[in-house]
């Protein structure tokens, strides 16, 4: 059952209730929670006062398992063993989940180092859980009597056998003991790839300073040179030889923030090959990655790690996916060529050269030129309406009309936060109490984790007919500035930041038995829906006039955002639609290539990407690129990106068939709580969609189901 644990409680960056079960302010709810000036550590743990205490933390987790272990062992088949086993989940979980926080956010060293060590011991733990026999047999037998369970028991039963099977217990020991070692080595390279990104984000140096556009200054390095010299008199003044330039970091953000302000074409393309060729270390590391997991899931029966990974997915099989994937490529072909063309053909316009190519470094340069002349749009414009305080209101909108809760500060303990910049929010029902805790670490500090990502660190659960577990998570982003300084947010930021909110959403509102399906601990190609109904393309929450208005305030004046300017914003938005959705399937593309089916001789992932993008896009590929080498998601998703695509295609049809009307009302919120995210994993997703909005949301496809694209495919203009 623990074998999920590592991509469920970490950043992904994460159950039936029964109709007596869904009013909770009959229950008493078991959560973090102090008085005013009550002293506890790290996410209200105790045992996380000082950085020493994450070893106190496993040794208790560890106890109390092998305690619960010893239980279950000596039980007759009943649903009790389902509450057992799932305490032992919930204990291990909430260690591995806040070693995963901490390592990525704490500006502390100390605390990083501990949490690196409960991680990996912690981690070791779980192999032993996962071949642990009793526990197998146990549930086995509990799952063979399942008229004795509710459904979400039964279930539950159900989906902990097949966890184990996955682990390889079922084996023999030979076999066994090589899955738990490559699943050791996968988690390692794993880790090196990520820790790989952090420590060689590739870097540049730009010369003269001019070359650099001035409002992007903040993000690179001044550095001098000397000159060269070729006249006596400069020879009399060091200070007329220096000349200025800035170094910089190609890693992601300021590497989009070069391709899409610089006009110098030249400082485009320095940049875009250096921060496309970088870490080389992890050329090696993706093709030991990619062996070690096809190895795994040959020995566990399946041809690829692709289909090991997709099997128990609403997919079912790498050929319906692959199926899908061709289907919505040759629905964009067509539009995305169109796009390609009239890139090209206004670069020509504005560059004087007829003839002149178009290159993977202009994408973002043009297309913000052209956006901008089009919709006349400023983005600092735009970023005047998203002062970040305003847009944690927006947060507080959604959370107070759609599901009728107010989404509001509430103290830390003292020891409980990491950083002074870090909130603490509660989603609090009027009638039903507290619903769940969300901490908000928002602003970008060296250290942190670089990207934006919602962390677990507790699940909901029933414990007892009278006390819930309330769920606990944080959501964590990189925005530039501070708590004490105006922060304005682009667009994109925005969507960023409704997106994550999305997925805490599906874990603060979900009302499970066990913490086995909280929140967020659904299969993967189901995992996006709520996040992308967020955001989405140009009609959904973070796009929608009758949202953005409610909050989004110009940071001086406090005048709402014009309507004029969120449809030009929309329209923006819809000029590289297809562009766009088509990067997107050549990314899951090469995620299903890279981990399908293996060829005899060894292939290089970089002429595989190369072949790809090729065949699957209107652009041209750049020699010398290695795209891949930094696309973290390779080991995060490995085989499941085309699930981003999936949740495309679900939200376009929520949207549409529920949300579009009245995106605000109580009506729609209450749809959206209580046949989806309430139900977190224990349903399936095929029924809660269907529930959620009729038929034409999905189709069975040769085994497997895939999303209708229809919905999509009329949002964004497809024929």
């Amino acid at each position: 059952m623990w074998n999920i644990i590592s991509r469920t409680a970490s950043n992904f960056k994460i159950k039936l209730c029964n109709s007596d079960h869904t009013h909770t302010r009959h229950f008493h709810s078991r959560v973090v929670a102090h008085k005013n000036g009550a002293t506890t550590g790290l996410y209200g743990f105790d045992q996380l006062k000082t950085p020493k205490g994450f070893q106190r933390f496993v040794d208790e987790a560890i106890e109390r398992s092998r305690e619960l272990v010893n239980y279950i062992a000596l039980m007759p088949a009943s649903a009790e063993i389902i509450r057992a086993m799932d305490e032992i989940s919930d204990t291990v979980c909430c260690v591995v989940d806040s070693a995963e926080l901490c390592r990525h956010t704490h500006p502390d060293r100390e605390f990083v180092e501990e949490a690196n060590k409960a991680s990996m011991r912690i981690n070791e733990y779980l192999h032993c859980l996962n071949t642990n026999h009793t526990l197998y047999n146990a549930v086995k037998k509990v799952e063979q009597h399942g008229h004795l369970l509710s459904k979400e028991a039964n279930r539950t039963a159900h989906h902990l056998r097949i966890d184990f099977e996955k682990g390889g217990i079922h084996l023999s020991a030979e076999k066994l003991d090589r899955v738990n070692q490559l699943n050791i080595d996968i988690f390692q390279l794993s880790r090196e790839f990520g820790e790989n990104i952090s420590v060689d984000p590739g870097n540049l140096e730009i010369f003269p300073a001019s070359r650099l556009p001035k409002h992007i200054h903040h993000l690179a390095k001044p550095i001098h040179r000397f000159a060269s010299v070729t006249s006596s008199e400069s020879l009399k003044s060091l200070d007329n030889i220096k000349e200025k330039g800035f170094q910089i970091s190609t890693e992601p953000r300021v590497l989009s923030s070069i391709l899409q302000w610089a006009s110098d074409d030249e400082v485009r393309k320095m940049a875009y090959l250096k921060g496309n060729s970088v870490p080389l270390a992890n050329h090696e590391v993706l093709d030991k990655l990619i062996a070690t997991r096809h190895e795994l899931a040959q020995i566990m029966g399946y041809r690829s790690y692709a289909e090991f990974v997709v099997k128990p997915n609403m997919a079912s099989s790498p050929e319906v996916v692959m199926s899908f994937l061709h289907e919505i490529s040759s629905m964009v072909r067509p539009k995305a060529d169109e796009e390609f063309k009239n890139i090209r053909e206004f670069k020509r316009e504005n560059g004087g050269q007829t003839g002149v190519d178009l290159e993977p470094w202009d994408e973002a340069y043009y297309t913000a030129m052209m956006k901008s002349s089009a919709c006349n749009l400023d983005s600092s414009i735009v970023a005047s309406y998203f002062p970040l305080p305003q847009c944690v209101e927006g947060l507080k909108v959604l959370v107070e009309s759609l599901f009728g809760a107010t989404f509001c500060n509430v103290p830390f303990a003292q020891g409980e936060s990491w950083h002074p910049d870090v909130l603490k929010m509660c989603i609090h029902h009027p009638e039903e109490g507290d619903l769940g805790y969300l901490y908000l670490d928002l602003y970008r500090r060296k250290g942190k984790y670089p990207g934006c990502a919602n962390f677990a660190i507790k699940g909901g659960r029933r414990i007892s007919e009278t006390e819930y577990q309330l769920p606990v998570v944080a959501l964590v982003c990189n925005f530039s500035g501070s708590r004490n300084s105006t922060v304005r947010l682009s667009h994109w930021e925005l969507e960023t930041l409704f997106h994550e909110f999305g997925h805490a959403l599906h874990s603060l509102l979900s009302r499970t038995d066990y913490q086995h399906f909280s929140g967020t601990r659904v299969v993967l190609d189901f995992a996006e829906t709520p996040s992308n109904l967020f955001d989405g393309v140009p009609r959904y929450y973070a796009w929608d006039y009758r949202v953005l208005r409610k909050f989004a305030k110009h940071y001086s004046t406090g005048e709402t955002i014009p309507e004029k300017l969120v449809k030009s914003m929309q329209g923006a938005r819809e000029m590289f639609a297809a562009t766009e959705l088509q990067r997107q399937i050549f990314y899951a593309l090469v995620d299903q290539t890279l981990f399908g089916e293996q060829p005899a001789s060894h292939r290089d992932t970089s002429s595989v990407v190369a072949d790809l993008k090729r065949q699957y896009t209107s652009w041209n590929h750049m020699e010398g690129t290695h795209w891949q080498i930094r696309f973290s998601h390779l080991i995060n998703y490995g085989a499941g990106y085309y699930s981003y695509l999936y949740a495309k295609c679900f939200a376009a049809t929520i949207w549409q068939k529920l949300c579009q009307e009245d995106p605000l009302s109580l009506t729609t919120g209450t749809a959206l709580r209580t046949k989806l995210l309430q139900h977190g994993g224990a349903k399936e997703p095929a029924d809660l969609l269907n529930d959620l909005v009729g038929d034409g949301i999905l189709r069975y496809c040769n085994g497997g189901i895939v999303p209708d694209i229809t919905s999509l495919s009329d949002e964004i203009g497809f024929k």
